[in-house]
């Protein structure tokens, strides 16, 4: 393992442009979003997709400050 970080020409941080844009939401959008989402049926597929979706946002945000 040690011989394969020898072959690392650049380092590993994102270049300039590289990190998603993250959009941002009123506070009155993510209320009717959280309102909307209560409703939901219990299980409701959606609801994962939405968690996933909220890594990505944070996985975005993480990136733009490195």
């Amino acid at each position: 393992m040690i011989s394969l970080t020898a072959c690392a020409t650049a380092d590993s941080d994102a270049p300039p442009g590289a990190c998603p844009p993250v959009v941002a939401y009123s506070r009155d959008e993510q209320a009717r979003v959280a309102e909307e989402v209560a409703v939901l049926s219990e299980g409701a597929l959606i609801v994962r997709w939405l968690a996933d979706y909220a890594v990505l946002r944070d996985q975005a945000r993480a990136c733009t400050r490195r």
